[in-house]
């Protein structure tokens, strides 16, 4: 193994200071655990551009979608406990579900983004909960479930939340409190309490600049009636980042993108995945279980992103003979980034849990080069040094 703690602080400290020096971070934090311990956590800027209001070792932010990850780990814990296979059909626990062609869909298929629900015919608002589920469940799939794959950048929340409550009787967010951010003091929250608004760090859409990549998504993601277009418009409203600055939206259980914490509890938990669903003692997680995040079900050409990527049960993998790498070296590695530049994983076979999160965005939907290059210095061997991409 080429991860070294006791060279991590000189290795990643100075990539870390790079990221507010060259390329425009405000406020950010990472964290990095091994065998169930904390190994380095490194903090620097502000809270806001007035640049008022320092950033602390308390600080939570919007981590966007590095939320579904923790929403897909609450599923499979669900399901777990009630000894249900992913190969099950979805309907058996939704019956709604089965209308228009998805009598079929098994839950493998939903949590792998391969049930073609990522865009909605109908259109209902995104704070309606109900109305999005009557819509997912009205929807036609928008290919052949199972025969290719898509990310769902806004109605996964929604299938993954439903089905919890199908089978566990209760929502994601009211599972994740109970079940794990509760016992294990993560601060991490899917739907923010009031009271922590004060240490909340506020949002900042991405600067204009360089273009793109890939450049036919971002062209078509700007363009309407595509399905990218759709995909991240669907259901609507909240689409501009400063409204998520708003402590009612932050308070709204958006498994989807609503997520908001330090990178230390996303650290922490993914460490938990990564030593064997096991720490302080508890065991959280089933091997079988731990199986189903490491092992790829979905690999190829993403129909949203238009570049090949890979799914496990829910969280993200590193597709095959990917031109960089996301999660690090290990082929078991998987995560969850989120928009515009926060990032979060496991590696069970280092046992790292790492994460990133900053609350200025760049205009990028999967993880940039300010986590990127802390995620190669991890595992970097000999002196680090802040290099020039």
């Amino acid at each position: 193994m080429r991860f070294k703690v006791e060279e991590l602080p000189e290795r990643i400290a100075p990539l870390f200071q790079e990221n507010f020096q060259r390329f425009g971070e405000l406020g950010a934090a990472l964290s990095i655990w091994q065998n169930g311990e904390p190994v380095l956590d490194l903090h620097g800027g502000f809270r806001d551009t007035k640049r008022d209001q320092a950033w602390t070792g308390d600080t939570i932010v919007l981590a966007w979608s590095a939320t579904k990850g923790i929403g897909s780990a609450c599923l499979l814990h669900a399901l777990q406990e009630d000894k249900i296979k992913i190969d099950r059909r979805v309907s058996e626990f939704w019956p709604e579900f089965g209308k228009a062609g998805k009598i079929d869909v098994t839950i493998a298929q939903l949590v792998s983004h391969s049930a073609g629900l990522c865009a909605l015919d109908e259109n209902v608002e995104v704070t309606d909960y109900d109305a999005v589920i009557r819509a997912l469940e009205k929807q036609t799939p928008v290919w052949r479930p199972g025969s290719a794959h898509g990310y769902h950048a806004r109605t996964f929340g929604f299938l993954i939340d439903k089905l919890v409550r199908r089978v566990a009787g209760t929502s994601i967010s009211k599972y994740w409190r109970t079940i794990f951010a509760g016992p294990l003091a993560l601060d991490f929250w899917i739907g923010l309490p009031d009271e922590l608004n004060s240490r909340c760090a506020a949002i900042y859409p991405g600067k204009a600049g360089i273009p793109l990549e890939p450049v036919k998504f971002y062209r078509d993601l700007a363009t309407p009636g595509t399905l990218q277009r759709r995909t991240f418009t669907s259901p609507y409203g909240l689409n501009s980042v400063s409204a998520m600055n708003k402590p009612e939206n932050r308070a709204r259980e958006f498994v989807s993108f609503g997520g908001i914490g330090s990178a230390s509890a996303l650290a922490k938990f993914y460490a938990m995945l990564a030593n064997d669903g096991e720490i302080t003692g508890r065991k959280f997680f089933a091997s079988d279980t731990l199986k189903l995040m490491t092992t790829t079900i979905s690999d190829g050409l993403d129909r949203v992103f238009e570049i090949p990527t890979a799914f496990s049960a829910g969280l993200m993998k590193d597709a095959a003979g990917a031109a960089r790498k996301l999660f690090g070296p290990s082929s078991l590695a998987f995560g969850h980034p989120g928009a515009g530049g926060s990032h979060a994983f496991a590696d069970p076979e280092n046992k790292i849990g790492f994460a990133y999160v900053m609350n200025q965005m760049a205009q990028s939907v999967l993880p940039n080069e300010k986590s990127l290059r802390l995620v190669d210095a991890m595992y970097a061997e000999g002196r680090a040094s802040a290099r020039p991409n």
